[in-house]
């Protein structure tokens, strides 16, 4: 049914679009997918690329946004351009970088394809400061300082990010538990969390069935979890008290970790600032130099 009154601003059409995504047919839910992972290319890109780089026809973006009140698609994209106009200063830079990157080429040499690397990886952990939003952080660092022990869970891609958590939250002194998959145990195990735990789940599209399982089910005995995913629409955003969404950019790499792992270090640090009293020189030692 079509709305009388479309959202006339970014932040009212995505509250939109997460209202009405379940009842979305699968082609309009990828589309909605789409749109909230990569709200700067839907800004700079006409409607023939954005359906290019989905592998779906243009017209189902004109039907979607028709869907939600639009007259058209190009109605709906002037809400993500007046939102890339107030975004941080220098993003257009990485959008002509971006743009550089993604260009055919006949050769690419082993240089090329580092600098390509480097130039998409800059641009995704750069959008962490327009995308993360900072009461998010620090409530997340207060619901992870707080319990008792940080569950950590990610497989598949994720699974060097919670590595990497582990690591860090131990050095900085928090008791933490990962759910290793390895013997098929780590739905059992989550199921040991008390209500003074936290869970912290990683997944990524295509998100791995155990990981959305146990979040839900740890969710529905009233555990604390945060998240990091790929998108508001993730199916981890409905069962987490916090969740992270790292847009992934279009790169040589289609799946990087690196805004990911930036990310997780920035929840570590926010943790050992909550456990040291100390946000202003927060320190995690490593291996070499804790003393014992």
């Amino acid at each position: 049914m079509t709305q009388e009154s479309p959202p006339e601003d970014f932040e009212s059409l995505i509250r939109l679009i997460h209202d009405r995504y379940d009842d979305m047919s699968r082609t309009h839910q990828q589309i909605a997918v789409y749109l909230t992972q990569n709200p700067n290319n839907v800004a700079v890109h006409s409607v023939n690329a954005i359906a290019q780089s989905c592998g779906i026809h243009a017209s189902s973006f004109v039907r979607f946004a028709q869907s939600l009140g639009y007259d058209g698609f190009k109605s709906l994209q002037g809400l993500f351009q007046g939102r890339l106009a107030t975004a941080a200063p220098g993003f257009d830079a990485r959008v002509h970088a971006l743009k550089q990157e993604l260009r055919s080429r006949d050769e690419v040499s082993e240089a090329e394809l580092l600098r390509d690397l480097v130039i998409s990886d800059a641009a995704s952990v750069q959008s962490l400061l327009d995308e993360i939003d900072a009461e998010d952080l620090a409530k997340a660092a207060k619901l992870l300082t707080r319990a008792e022990t940080v569950f950590l869970l990610g497989q598949l891609r994720s699974a060097p990010i919670v590595e990497l958590l582990r690591y860090l939250l131990t050095m900085a002194g928090k008791k933490c538990v990962l759910l290793d998959p390895s013997g098929g145990l780590a739905t059992h195990i989550a199921r040991t969390m008390g209500p003074n735990d936290a869970l912290l789940a990683v997944s990524f599209r295509f998100y791995a069935n155990e990981v959305v399982s146990i979040v839900e089910e740890a969710a529905s005995r009233g555990c604390d979890i945060v998240a990091m995913s790929d998108s508001t629409l993730s199916p981890l955003a409905k069962s987490a008290q916090v969740l992270f969404a790292a847009p992934e950019h279009h790169g040589p790499l289609s799946r990087s970790v690196t805004a990911p792992i930036c990310l997780a270090q920035a929840i570590a640090l926010a943790v050992a600032a909550h456990m040291q009293d100390n946000v202003n020189t927060p320190d995690i030692p490593s291996v070499t130099t804790r003393k014992s």
